[in-house]
């Protein structure tokens, strides 16, 4: 923490106020604690702190009416309200954010997870993590190592509201066990899948999280003429490809199929798709949240001008719905000479992906997808050959190439 913040906890158990207002104070913090909630608003406006940690089971006042209050004045609306309860139910969670919580801790509390989730809540900053980025099929091995060789899986954690996990191949294990030993449960998560090619979904099955109960889940993809999100995902679990069954998802799972689309997912975050150049029906997906704009865009082939089926229409259109991205996750799939023999496969190459990042005015370039024949120093040369084409376009853009694991803040 960089400068001093003062804090308000209220909570009917003195025990718990203590306990709080003693670790904020090591970390930095002036602490005011209050048990009495009908005394919290008059505390509110006498310190008008950076934060007010409220419990929700308090007598006389809630903590979720004394967020509605907090909320209700335009005075307030710089104030982090955190809600701090031993309840673990994703409903009152939901609750807390619609009435303008900024985020929902569950009791008991461990020290340094606490703090750390307290300090994204002031910094108020996205995290994009890979946790697989390779295409096709995974490839482990001596020469997948700096990169790693599991397939497509990406997440995007804002402020508050759900988790949003791109694509489900081999890496949403590492997501798993990720969570697992987080233990950050009950949990909202939107798994937003491109296409059902098996390197984007053989790894749904193995994401631990949907079989524990409380936790809530909402698969989205599109209908491929006529199959629905839940029958693709239903028929890869059917017995035969795999020993269990959707049935046996114990926490809640929706499932949506969606077009090419915008829909308003709530807690400030608006999620639109764009049907990509790719063989059957593959979604981009794109997340605008606070003035910063994400988007998700795998297998789509750019053909260059000089190839007969490039389409002006479809490079315009995708300009448009990446310009001025904060990050653009893209399909690079192929090196500039290998594209050469692979064009009409449904991938692209550094020299398109670079003109495109150019026209958006993008401001970050995740090089993605990467040919399962390519060891680490072969993406390092297409990192390279990606770079050079952004320096010759004079486009200020700033070109990289995750490799699993890597996380990067907005």
């Amino acid at each position: 923490m960089t400068t001093q913040r003062t804090a308000l906890v209220v909570d009917d158990d003195p025990d718990h106020v203590s306990m709080i207002r003693s670790l904020l104070e090591k970390a930095g913090y002036t602490v005011t604690g209050e048990t009495d909630s009908l005394l919290a608003m008059e505390r509110i406006e006498a310190l008008r702190p950076d934060c007010v940690l409220l419990d929700i089971m308090m007598p006389n006042l809630d903590g979720l009416q004394l967020c509605q209050k907090i909320r209700a004045n335009p005075d307030y609306a710089a104030i982090k309200v955190v809600i701090v309860s031993a309840k673990p139910y994703e409903f009152d969670r939901q609750r807390a954010i619609r009435f303008g919580a900024d985020a929902y801790f569950i009791k008991p509390i461990e020290p340094r997870p606490f703090l750390a989730r307290l300090e994204e809540v002031f910094q108020d900053t996205l995290q994009v993590r890979f946790w697989g980025v390779r295409g096709t099929l995974p490839v482990p091995g001596p020469h997948t190592v700096r990169y790693g060789g599991n397939t497509n899986c990406v997440t995007l954690h804002l402020p508050k509201g759900p988790m949003f996990v791109f694509d489900a191949g081999s890496g949403i294990k590492n997501l798993s066990d990720h969570l697992l030993a987080a233990k950050k449960f009950p949990m909202a998560c939107k798994i937003l899948i491109s296409h059902p090619h098996w390197d984007h979904i053989n790894g749904l099955p193995f994401l631990v999280p949907l079989y524990i109960k409380g936790n809530e889940f909402e698969i989205c993809g599109a209908n491929q003429n006529g199959i629905s999100t839940r029958q693709m995902i239903s028929d890869q679990m059917d017995g035969v490809y795999f020993p269990i069954r959707i049935k046996e998802f114990s926490a809640r799972v929706y499932f949506r199929d969606i077009q090419e689309e915008q829909w308003d997912v709530g807690h400030g975050a608006l999620v639109s798709t764009m049907l990509l150049n790719h063989p059957g029906i593959c979604l981009g997906y794109r997340v605008d949240y606070g003035g910063r704009r994400v988007a998700y865009i795998t297998d789509n082939e750019l053909h260059p001008p000089e190839h007969p089926h490039h389409n002006p229409a479809y490079l315009r259109k995708l300009v448009r719905f990446v310009e001025e991205a904060d990050m653009v996750i893209i399909d690079t799939t192929y090196t500039d000479e290998a594209y050469v023999r692979h064009a009409g496969w449904g991938h692209s190459a550094p020299r398109q992906v670079a003109e495109l990042a150019h026209q958006a005015r993008v401001k970050t370039l995740c090089l993605f997808h990467h040919d399962p024949d390519q060891k680490d120093a072969d993406i390092d040369a297409k990192l390279a050959q990606t770079r050079a084409h952004l320096h010759r376009l004079g486009a200020s853009c700033d070109c990289v190439a995750p490799a699993e694991g890597s996380v990067i803040t907005l």
